[in-house]
């Protein structure tokens, strides 16, 4: 694994991944290039306190090319900060937060995503408390990452792309922030791989759906690897409704392109092959029904069109490296699950399922 793929943790952790080594951070000394967004512990003295209840609640940072992901609790201190680079951010927790951008004011929800030009900043009309304070997952993106995807749109660096600072998400970036979380969460099965894939497929997203939707679009795709509209049409497609038995050569025919053609321009636009690209999206489907409790692994598996829930398994685990019902155990960690609304719903789903005996026919660990 690539040397710059590792999480920050803002404490030591308690568990340790050969893989993914953790590293000191205190006092919101957030070490790194890019400026800090989210708190980090503040520790008298540099040392943790056995008192300080965010002990249970890493705070995650995720450094690479691409920039910095984070999950963290929101401050007033990290939101304030000048940043050189574009942020994109989502609440994890169920909350509202009321901001001052600039002369106006807004409230973040759930129900809203946080699109920050270069310099410009969101800062709470309160101060979070710093043991309670409502978690927010945010893409800080790398200028250079942004500008080799997007050079109409993010290559300039004084250019601002976002017209307007909060907009209410849509289903699909919901999704992602949800199972980005998730990801981060469960670190220990994170790929490099699929944390990329999944950053690009959010900020392609937010492009989509928030920048050339509200502009003449053709000269924002200029230059960029995803230009070509037949390739995005056929992103399109695949994200709809992820499922193994998709037929990649329907899918050319229906995008206006011969099956050679196609495969040689999915390459070129996302990076991989078309069928890599619809692993990567039943990846992401699957941990999302699964960390949400309420579905039994044989239904995700029936969903993504595996034949047989075996298949699906064995699929689960050559792509992440641990079964289906080893991962959503791990997703029902009850401090790390998001608080009020769906988390407090999955909390109640795990907890039921663990303690009904019918949950889990007798033989079948997998269901």
């Amino acid at each position: 694994m690539p040397d710059y793929f590792r999480p920050y943790l803002a404490y030591p952790a308690r568990r340790t991944y050969p893989s993914l080594a953790p590293t000191w951070c205190a006092n919101g000394d957030l070490t790194g290039t890019h400026a800090p967004f989210l708190r980090g512990i503040n520790f008298p003295e540099n040392q943790p306190s056995k008192a300080d209840p965010e002990m249970t609640t890493p705070t995650r940072f995720f450094d690479g090319p691409f920039g910095r992901l984070v999950l963290g609790r929101i401050s007033i201190t990290g939101l304030a900060a000048a940043c050189p680079e574009p942020r994109i951010a989502f609440l994890f927790d169920q909350a509202e937060i009321a901001l001052r951008l600039g002369e106006f004011g807004a409230v973040l929800t759930r129900n809203e995503i946080l699109l920050l030009n270069s310099g410009q900043l969101a800062v709470p009309v309160e101060d979070p408390a710093a043991d309670a304070g409502p978690r927010m997952l945010v893409f800080q993106a790398s200028r250079d990452w942004l500008g080799d995807r997007f050079p109409a749109i993010f290559g300039t660096p004084d250019h601002a792309a976002f017209r307007r600072p909060v907009e209410t998400v849509t289903r699909r970036l919901r999704r992602l922030a949800d199972a980005l979380s998730i990801e981060v969460l469960n670190d220990q099965f994170l790929s490099t791989e699929r944390l990329e894939f999944m950053l690009q497929e959010l900020t392609l997203s937010v492009v989509e759906s928030f920048v050339a939707r509200r502009k003449s679009a053709a000269p924002l795709w200029e230059g960029s690897r995803f230009a070509d509209s037949r390739i995005r049409h056929a992103l399109a497609l695949l994200r709809a409704q992820p499922n193994k038995e998709l037929n990649m050569d329907r899918v050319a025919t229906v995008v206006g392109l011969s099956r050679s053609r196609f495969y040689d321009l999915f390459q070129l636009c996302t990076g991989i092959a078309p069928r890599a690209y619809l692993d990567f999206l039943c990846v992401e489907t699957a941990i999302t029904r699964l960390a949400a409790g309420g579905s039994r692994i044989s239904e995700v598996s029936a969903e993504l069109g595996f034949s047989a829930q075996s298949n699906f398994t064995r699929f689960f685990l050559n792509q992440v490296g641990v079964p289906p019902s080893t991962y959503r155990r791990a997703s029902f960690r009850e401090e790390d699950m998001p608080k009020g609304g769906i988390g407090e719903t999955r909390l109640a789903l795990a907890k039921g399922a663990d303690e009904s005996p019918a949950a889990t026919p007798a033989g079948n660990p997998e269901v």
